[in-house]
This record gives C-alpha cells, structure tokens and sequence, in this order.
C-alpha cells in the first residue's frame, strides 16, 4: 500500500480535499468551488485535476498513494454508486469507477454524513470506538452509524438517517423529506428555533428571548438564554432534549453502540446538551443498551476528509 492517500468532502458549495500519510496524519488540506452547473459533470473532473496537481506540487508518484477516498451527500452504496445527489445535481452513477478512470488510482466512496462518522472514529470524539453513532445537528440532523469499525450502508446508501425517525404523531408541519414529525423537525439547528417559536407564541411567559424579533431567533440564542438561567429557554431545551434523548434511546437499542458522537452547529453549546438529552435517554432506553457514553465532535468541517481517508486505509 501506499504512503499518503487524498480524502475529499463534496459539498453543495465547496469542494474540501486532504492529504494523508498512512497513520492518518493531516498533511495539507485546501478547498476548491464546487461546480453544480450542467447536472454537475465538473465536479469530478475538477477534483481529479486537483489532486493531481497537488501529487506534481509535492513530487508524488501514483505508487506512493494508496488512493482516494470521497464523501458527498446523497445515499451511496458500498461500491461507491451514488442514488441520486439533488444539491449537486447528479443522477445514479458510479462515483468510484469515474473518478478512479480520471486518477488512475483506486477511489472509495461513502455518504457524507456516514464518512463523517468514520472520521470521527478514527481521529475525533469517538476514537477507540469500534461501534458508534455520529449525530450532526446542524440545518437537519444527520448520522452516521459504525458498527465493527465499519460504516452501516445499507441496501442503496441511505442507513444511518436518523434525522427521519419518526417522533411525534401530532405534527402538522411537513418535514424536508415530505414526512411530519421527523427528529429533524425539533433537534436540528431549524427544529430548536421552531420549538422556541412554538412557546413564545403560546405563552406569554417573560423571557429574554422576548428581546429580539422570532425571525431573528437562533438555537444559538435558545442555549445562551439556558446558560443564563433564562426559565422558558429551560423548557425549551427540555422538549429538545426529550425528542433527540428519546430518539437515540431507539437507535441505541437498535445498534447498542459504545458511544454518541455529537456535532454540527448546535453542538457548539457545549456539553450542557447532555443535560437535557441524557435523562430522556436513561428513563427509555432498553437495559441492556444504557452504559452508552456521550461526547462532542472534536473534527468539526474537518471529519470528512479523515473519513474519507479512512476508507481507502480500512
């Protein structure tokens, strides 16, 4: 095997790729735009110059890396076929024998949530860990399931999707994925401001989160307000807590992992999380799936790119 190897990130706007030695140590990384137009026939091309230009600039032979490895969004399977990549415009295809046609080296690739899991395995909050869950809270809720120390693909790509467990029977509003009442609808970064929306607008409970318009509402606004000891922000990060430690409760039981890794936006309020996740865990959770530890993401944007290194090492 070679002695370096490329992760790459695809994003629906900028391209994040990294250069690896075989132990897993980051040797440079940069970015490149992400060229969506024309059903994003660019993106793979342009990733493929980029590496190699970056092989010329370090006087790297092919037989000196083991390959490439790659996360984008979308349910990809464990041949590396991409289903379907809406935000970057791409249809079912393989992603592996394209950009290894283009590279002339081996290239694996992976959802990016789940390559994000890997990274954070091997590298971040859960490392040690060979059965782990990643849960992202950012936008949506993303995950990531490690099961061996490898990732949980599924039949076409789409396993670990744990933003669409279903969680409330009596939601109205519609979710992203056309469904009502996904965990992504109240744990994702959106989910805590529709909460807070939700009870400042049904009570009239003073509060300091009263001191700025609800469009201007952030989750982030939601856990300072919490840290301050504001009272209606305890409740909502209450009802927060109670859908996400309920829903890892299920999953828990499901692929009884070692430990939750959390991250994405919400995550930056720290580990007063798991003070509004953990009790709702503890009180559901099947007996035997309890002694689950709880940690934050340390990789933050860089996860996918050790993850996708990652799957050219395993």
């Amino acid at each position: 095997m070679g002695k370096y190897v490329f992760g790459v990130d695809v994003g629906g706007t900028t391209v994040k790729l990294g250069l690896f030695d075989a132990e897993g140590n980051l040797l440079d990384k940069w970015e490149i735009p992400t060229r969506t137009e024309n059903q994003g026939e660019k993106i793979l091309p342009d990733i493929a110059e980029s590496i190699q230009a970056k092989m010329k600039e370090k006087k790297l032979e092919k037989e000196m890396v083991a390959g490439v490895g790659l996360g984008a969004p979308g349910p990809i399977d464990a041949a590396g076929t991409v289903y379907g990549a809406v935000n970057l415009g791409w249809g079912t295809f393989s992603i592996s024998d394209t950009l290894s046609g283009l590279v002339g080296m081996t290239v694996k690739a992976g959802n990016d949530a789940n390559v994000a899991a890997l990274g954070e395995m091997w590298k971040g909050g859960g490392r040690g860990c060979r059965n782990m869950v990643a849960v992202t809270l950012g936008t949506g809720v993303g995950g990531g399931i490690i099961v061996n120390g490898g990732i949980l693909t599924g039949a076409c790509g789409a396993g670990g999707e744990i933003g669409h467990i279903h969680v409330e029977d009596n939601e109205t509003e519609a979710c992203n994925c056309g469904n009502a009442g996904c965990l992504e609808e109240y744990a994702s970064a959106t989910g805590v401001v529709r909460l807070a929306k939700r009870m400042l607008t049904a009570t009239e409970e003073p509060s300091m989160l009263r001191e700025r318009p609800l469009e201007k509402l952030s989750a982030k606004a939601v856990f300072d307000a919490v840290k301050a000891g504001d009272a209606l922000a305890v409740k909502i990060a209450g009802q927060f807590g109670e859908y996400l430690g309920k829903g890892l409760g299920v999953i828990a039981g499901v692929v009884n992992p070692e430990m939750f890794v959390i991250g994405g936006g919400v995550s930056k309020a720290g580990e007063i999380l798991f003070d509004y996740i953990r009790p709702p865990f503890d009180r559901t959770v099947f007996k035997g799936c309890k002694d689950v530890k709880f940690a934050l993401a340390t990789l933050g944007n860089d996860a996918g790119i050790y993850g996708a290194a990652k799957l050219v090492l395993e």
